[in-house]
């Protein structure tokens, strides 16, 4: 599981606001409790299961794993042989085969860039010059991310779910799916589990959490870092059958000149984003937050609570740039 951090650091790739089973370290030693871990779409993704066959609960976690390898193998960005790399290639020349699970990515993407009015775009992808691991940052030139930002218009992705095809209309054109594929990867693995019986269950994927049910009749208690301080908590709650979402300055970020550069990049500029530090929304439903946190990290807070206002059964909390808390629900 994710281990709160024992300093100050930008995390590479790893990690997110959140730390997951806080305080039940004595119900996750009991025997009918399995727990896995593999790193999945660039973070470490672990699976909590309690099940009373033990070989059965290793083999369905085993599949869950399974099904989440093969949705980042369709949607990765950094694999030659993904669907996403085939969109590139195909760019402004036409559309390419899409299976349902990654046209409804991409229409989730689309219509939070139009309810963020282009904050969040998976465009995004054409300022392919960064790299926010500290072992080997880049950043880009000016010039570059000048020259790259004429790519950038999430309405220039075209989807036709009719046909199950979908393409990006102008050569060079590229797209990051990182902000709204991964709670539905993650809600895939849950599934698997459901499917095979499994009724008390956690997915933790890098900051976002999915729960099912209850660990050794408790709820699951989920810790939320405090972005200004990731060393100490902010806040906890206790969930079931809930999803904990959150997105963070300090995930895949370098310091440089004294300032932090992060993986969250301003549509409008190629810059990393600096409205807001950390967003957590919690829910049941996962599909109204999906994409939310990073959406409001560029949009900037006030057009962050916009955003939530009709999300009444969503409870957040946003830490703005000014590092003022701001709480709902």
């Amino acid at each position: 599981m994710t281990h709160l951090l024992q300093r100050r650091q930008c995390l590479a790739g790893l990690g997110g606001l959140l730390v997951a089973g806080l305080g039940m370290r004595p119900a996750l030693a009991s025997p009918d409790v399995h727990r896995a871990s593999h790193v999945l779409m660039g973070t470490r993704v672990d699976i909590v299961a309690q099940g009373d066959n033990t070989g059965a609960t290793a083999t369905a976690v085993q599949a869950a794993f399974a099904e989440m390898q093969r949705l980042e193998r369709m949607m990765s960005r950094y694999r030659a042989d993904s669907l996403v790399s085939a969109m590139h290639r195909s760019a402004g020349r036409g559309l390419v085969e899409a299976p349902p699970e990654l046209i409804s990515v991409l229409q989730r993407a689309a219509e939070l860039s139009r309810l963020s009015e282009g904050a969040f775009d998976i465009t995004v992808g054409a300022y392919h010059g960064w790299s926010f691991d500290p072992r080997d940052a880049r950043m880009p030139a000016p010039e570059e991310l000048r020259r790259e930002r004429r790519l950038v218009d999430f309405r220039d992705v075209l989807v036709d779910p009719a046909t199950g095809q979908a393409g990006l209309g102008r050569p060079g054109m590229r797209i990051d799916l990182g902000g709204v594929a991964k709670l539905p990867i993650l809600q895939a693995g849950l599934r698997v589990l459901e499917q095979h019986g499994l009724r008390h269950a956690m997915v933790n994927g890098g900051g976002d959490v999915l729960t099912r049910g209850q660990l050794q009749g408790q709820d699951w208690r989920v810790g939320i870092r405090d972005p200004r301080a990731p060393e100490r908590l902010i806040h906890t709650v206790q969930v079931r059958d809930a999803c904990v979402a959150s997105s963070g300055d300090y995930e895949r970020c370098f310091v440089r000149n004294g300032r932090r550069y992060h993986h969250l990049l301003d549509p409008r500029t190629g810059m990393p984003s600096r409205g807001v530090r950390g967003v957590v929304t919690v829910s049941r439903p996962s599909d109204p937050v999906n994409g939310l946190g990073a959406a409001i990290m560029v949009a900037g807070a006030t057009a962050g609570r916009h955003l939530l206002s009709p999300l009444r059964e969503v409870d957040s909390l946003i830490v703005d740039a000014d590092d003022r808390v701001w709480r709902t629900g």
